[in-house]
């Protein structure tokens, strides 16, 4: 039997996606469908096959797919809008469910409306019925009802990580969460949490121990209470210290995972957190291990803020788009 010789390129594939055990998927140079080749095939490079017979189209090709449960943010800067911009951006199709309508602009907010949680649940059953989700992605709660809606279906579903990013207040220091609901919150989502993603005074307001007197824990301590209420990681970011640089530090069971600096940029930015979490979750949905995932999100996190743009009087926001106008820019140049 004879051999043809085609040149093809490894793509990513969701594990749903995965046809046999010991196989990838991969697209041949001159043809518009997936091949099933062995998994020792060179990366990229020419593999030999006989005949090769599509089994996939490019149609049936899934991204992989990640539901955030956050509010919307008018201002495009944060909430819902800067989840879906950053899912989107790294390659993920976002599925979103409203916990809170809020009135705010680049500078902060003014007012948030908590959506009743029988819709916040319904907008999630009818999503998980449908599509297969592959990381949950957690914002703007907006209510104790809705912190016990999202416990209850996120119970359901213990396979798939969990990214919480606990947000108590805005930068400029509006109040988003009351006490009551950062007790639901840690008794209800810390224990599903795969990572938490507080910066520093998130971090220490969840670890508060209110029977120790004149408490003020250290971040690691900080850490370490929030992993012994359940959460699996934390990441604590550095952007509210007064250090040089930002430092930022993930924890396990056992202390330290990593811990990484970045330059600190000028200027307050709107949406920094929503897109590090944001981007941790579609690095898992994508199939990166939990180390792998969160130092790529930096990376990602740190771009998008150094290009970012000040569309009105308050703070910057992220251009969680940089690649493709730095793409544009080199075509004008050339």
């Amino acid at each position: 039997m004879s051999k043809l010789q085609f040149s093809v390129k490894i793509v990513k594939i969701l594990p749903q996606l995965s046809q046999q055990p010991g196989f990838v998927l991969a697209r041949s140079s001159g043809q518009p469908a997936i091949l099933l080749l062995p998994a020792l095939s060179p990366f990229p490079g020419t593999y030999l096959m006989s005949n090769p017979a599509p089994i996939l189209s490019r149609q049936d090709l899934v991204p992989p797919i990640v539901l955030t449960f956050a509010g919307s943010d008018p201002s495009g800067g944060a909430g819902l809008q800067a989840d879906i911009m950053t899912l989107s951006s790294m390659g993920c199709h976002p599925l979103s469910v409203v916990t809170a309508i809020t009135v705010q602009d680049s500078a902060g907010v003014e007012d948030v409306l908590a959506i009743d949680a029988n819709w916040v649940s319904d907008q999630a059953r009818a999503l998980l019925e449908d599509m297969p989700v592959a990381a949950f992605k957690i914002g703007l709660l907006g209510s104790v009802e809705n912190i016990a809606a999202i416990a209850e279906i996120l119970s359901d579903y213990p396979q798939i990580p969990l990214i919480l990013d606990p947000v108590l207040s805005t930068g400029r220091g509006d109040e988003l969460a009351n006490e009551k609901m950062i007790v639901a919150l840690s008794e209800l989502l810390l224990p599903q949490t795969t990572i938490l993603t507080p910066n520093s005074l998130e971090a220490r307001r969840l670890a508060q121990d209110d029977d120790i007197e004149d408490d003020d824990p250290d971040l690691a301590e900080c850490a370490r209470r929030l992993i012994d209420s359940g959460a699996e990681y934390v990441l604590v970011t550095g952007t509210h210290e007064t250090t040089p640089k930002v430092t930022n530090t993930l924890y396990r069971e056992g202390g330290t995972v990593r811990a990484d600096s970045w330059e600190r940029l000028p200027g307050s930015y709107h949406g920094s957190g929503c897109t590090l979490a944001s981007a941790i979750a579609a690095n898992l949905a994508n199939g990166l291990d939990i180390e792998d995932a969160v130092r790529d999100a930096q990376e990602y996190t740190w771009q998008a803020l150094a290009n970012g743009f000040r569309p009105g009087m308050g703070q910057y926001l992220p251009d969680r788009f940089f690649w493709a106008r730095e793409a544009e820019q080199d075509d004008v140049q050339a």
